[in-house]
C-alpha cells in the first residue's frame, strides 16, 4: 500500500509531464496538489498555467519569479568558473537548483508531506531536484511517477491526457521534449533519437531562439560586452540588469544563428543522450569572458583554473550544487576574477563569435615584450640557456641510453 499524504507540492511546468501528473496523484494518492512553477525565462510558457493547473485538479498555483536569482546565483558563477560539460553550456542543469530550493521552501510552509517531481527516471534532472531536496530538507518524501507509474512513452502520456481532457500544447508530431529558460532551449525525442539524423535546424518553428547560421544576415554584428570582476554588466556601453542582458544576447545571437549545439552526451546515469540546444546569449558570453581571461588571467592560474572548471562542470551536471566543493571551488574562482574587467568586442556572423578587440586596465599583456622585434624586457640570448636547463633531462637520457642492453 502506498504511503498516503495530507498534501503534496508539485514541480510544474504545464508541459506534458506535468500536466498528468496532477489527476494521476489524485488518483493514486488522494492528496491535495498544490503547484509550484519556477519563472526561470520560459516566457510565454507560463500563459494560462493558472485555468489549466486548476481544470487538471491542483488546489493552488504559485508562479515564482525566479529569473534574477538563476542568472546572478547561478549562471554568473558558472560563467566565471568557465565550466563547460562537454561543450554543453549547462542550461538545464543549474536551472534546477533555485527552483528544487524554493519548492522546499513552499512545501515546508504549506506543510507537505512530499514533493513530486515529473522527471523520467533515465535522466539526469530527477537526481538534481532531489539532491536539492536531500541538501534542505532531508525529511520530505519524494514521489517520482515515471519510476512508478504504468506509463511507458510520451505517447503514451498524450493518450491518458486525451482520455483525462486535459489541454496539451504539442502533438503526436511536434513531441519533442523541450526545456526552455532564459539561458537556453533543449531538443530531445523522435527523429533525434538517432545521431544518424541531421538535426532538422531549417525545419519551420523547430528553432526558437534564433536561426540556422545558413539563414543568418550576410552582414556580421558586432557587439561589445563591459565585464567588472568577471560579471558582464553593460553591453554596447549601455549597462543593464542581469536578466535584461541575458536577454539582449540572446536576441543579437540568434538573429545571427549563435548558439546552437547538437551533441551526444554522456548522462549522469551512464547512457549516451543526444541533444540539441539553442544557447545564443551564453555562447557569446563564455566566448567573450575566455577572451577577456586571456589577457588578464597569468598562465599558471589559467592552467590550473582549467582544471578546476572540468569539476566544476561535473558539479552542476551531477546536481551536486549545494555541496561544500562547489561553494570552495567559487572562493578559487571569485579570487581568479579580482583583475577580470574590462571590455571584449566579438563578431558575430553566421553561427560564430570572433574576438575583434579586448582591453583591460589590467592585462597583462605587454606589446613590446611580445614583439618580434628588439626590446628591453627579453634579451634572446637568454633562450639558449634556458633550453640547456628545460632539456637537461632529455639531454642525459639521450646520452646514458646509449649504453643500455635492449
Amino acid at each position: 500500500m502506498k504511503k498516503q499524504y495530507k498534501k503534496v507540492v508539485l514541480a510544474y511546468s504545464g508541459g506534458l509531464d506535468t500536466s498528468i501528473i496532477i489527476p494521476w496523484l489524485k488518483e493514486h494518492y488522494g492528496c491535495e496538489v498544490i503547484a509550484v512553477a519556477g519563472n526561470v525565462g520560459q516566457g510565454d510558457e507560463l500563459d494560462g498555467l493558472e485555468a489549466k493547473v486548476m481544470a487538471t485538479g491542483a488546489s493552488k498555483l504559485y508562479v515564482e519569479d525566479l529569473r534574477r536569482t538563476f542568472v546572478e546565483d547561478y549562471i554568473w558563477p558558472t560563467l566565471k568558473a568557465g565550466a563547460k560539460y562537454e561543450t554543453y553550456l549547462l542550461g538545464t542543469s543549474f536551472a534546477r537548483p533555485p527552483l528544487a530550493k524554493r519548492l522546499v521552501e513552499i512545501a515546508l510552509a504549506e506543510g507537505a508531506g512530499a514533493i513530486c517531481h515529473g522527471c523520467t527516471g533515465k535522466g539526469n534532472d530527477q537526481v538534481r531536484f532531489e539532491l536539492t531536496i536531500k541538501a534542505f530538507a532531508p525529511e520530505l518524501d519524494v514521489i517520482a511517477p515515471w519510476r512508478e507509474w504504468d506509463i511507458k512513452s510520451r505517447e503514451e502520456e498524450i493518450e491518458y491526457a486525451e482520455a483525462h481532457n486535459i489541454p496539451l500544447k504539442i502533438s503526436r508530431e511536434t513531441n519533442y521534449s523541450k526545456d526552455k529558460n532564459l539561458w537556453h532551449l533543449s531538443h530531445e525525442g523522435l527523429d533525434l533519437e538517432s545521431p544518424a539524423n541531421e538535426a532538422p535546424l531549417l525545419k519551420p518553428g523547430f528553432l526558437e531562439l534564433g536561426v540556422a547560421p545558413e539563414q543568418a544576415p550576410d552582414t556580421p554584428t558586432y557587439v561589445t560586452i563591459h565585464f567588472e570582476k568577471g560579471v558582464p554588466t553593460a553591453v554596447d556601453g549601455v549597462e543593464m540588469d542581469s536578466v535584461a542582458l541575458v536577454e539582449k544576447l540572446n536576441e543579437l545571437g540568434g538573429k545571427n544563428g549563435v548558439g546552437i549545439l547538437d551533441i551526444v552526451e554522456n548522462r549522469l546515469v551512464g547512457m549516451k543522450s543526444r541533444g540539441v540546444y539553442e544557447t545564443p546569449g551564453g555562447t557569446i558570453l563564455y566566448t567573450a569572458h575566455d577572451l577577456l581571461e586571456s589577457i588578464t588571467l597569468d598562465k599558471e592560474t589559467s592552467h590550473f583554473k582549467a582544471i578546476a572548471a572540468q569539476k566544476y562542470a561535473d558539479l552542476v551536471y551531477n546536481g551536486q550544487w549545494f555541496t561544500p566543493l562547489r561553494e570552495a571551488l567559487d572562493a578559487f574562482v571569485d579570487s581568479t576574477q579580482a583583475t577580470v574587467t574590462g571590455d571584449v568586442k566579438v563578431k558575430l556572423y553566421k553561427g560564430n563569435v570572433t574576438p575583434a578587440s579586448i582591453t583591460s586596465p589590467y592585462t597583462l599583456y605587454d606589446e613590446q615584450t611580445a614583439s618580434f622585434g628588439e626590446d628591453d624586457d627579453y634579451n634572446q640570448a637568454d633562450a639558449a640557456g634556458f633550453i640547456n636547463l628545460f632539456g637537461l633531462s632529455i639531454r642525459e637520457r639521450a646520452k646514458l641510453s646509449k649504453n643500455w642492453n635492449k
